[in-house]
């Protein structure tokens, strides 16, 4: 039986803080609905209503054109080991550059990677749990470093000319790109 809060307790946050992965999924009026895995060390609670993420470029960036059409955003985490649980946050998001004003202030919140995009912040409106009776156990066997190592290998120009080239969706909405270079671990 699924059980809602109206914000995260520390049962919640302790549970977050053992998964490797994480799961983002987004839409805007006359879109796709856009779900994305999230791995690596990105995730942070920043208080029992508000959470966020580092986002590194990858291959689109329909997470930012989605919450700057309609804010709307679920994140899903799944305990792949005992105990059996599927935790839902729902909320409304939106992205921070390195260029914004409270990027200092959030960055301080995270170990930044070189290549990193944005931090997506979100105030959670509800939190919910489930059984996850159904998610089958599975066990981590490492990282991928390859996204890592992709940023890593391109200049910082190189990075920046890519990033200022994306500025739409796949649907055609905008997205607003980075203009500082992330140089991090």
């Amino acid at each position: 039986m699924a059980e809602f809060f109206d914000a995260l307790n520390d049962k919640h946050v302790a549970m977050i803080e053992k998964q490797p992965v994480f799961f983002v999924a987004t839409s805007a009026p006359d879109a796709r609905i856009n779900l994305s895995p999230k791995g690596y060390d990105a995730f942070r609670v920043l208080d029992p209503t508000r959470v966020g993420y580092l986002d590194l470029g990858g291959s689109g960036n329909e997470t930012h054109a989605h919450l700057a059409a309609d804010g709307r955003i679920t994140i899903m985490f799944c305990n792949f080991q005992q105990p059996a649980l599927i935790l839902r946050l729902y909320g409304k998001g939106r992205a921070v550059l390195p260029q914004d004003d409270e990027w200092e202030e959030l960055a301080a919140n995270f170990t930044l990677v070189t290549g990193t995009r944005q931090i997506f912040v979100i105030d959670l409106e509800s939190v919910q749990t489930s059984c996850g009776w159904g998610v089958p156990f599975m066990s981590l066997e490492g990282e991928r470093e390859t996204l890592k190592k992709a940023h890593k290998a391109s200049t910082p120009e190189e990075w920046m000319a890519k990033t200022a080239s994306r500025t739409s969706s796949i649907d055609g909405l905008p997205t607003r790109p980075s203009t500082r270079h992330i140089s991090g671990e």
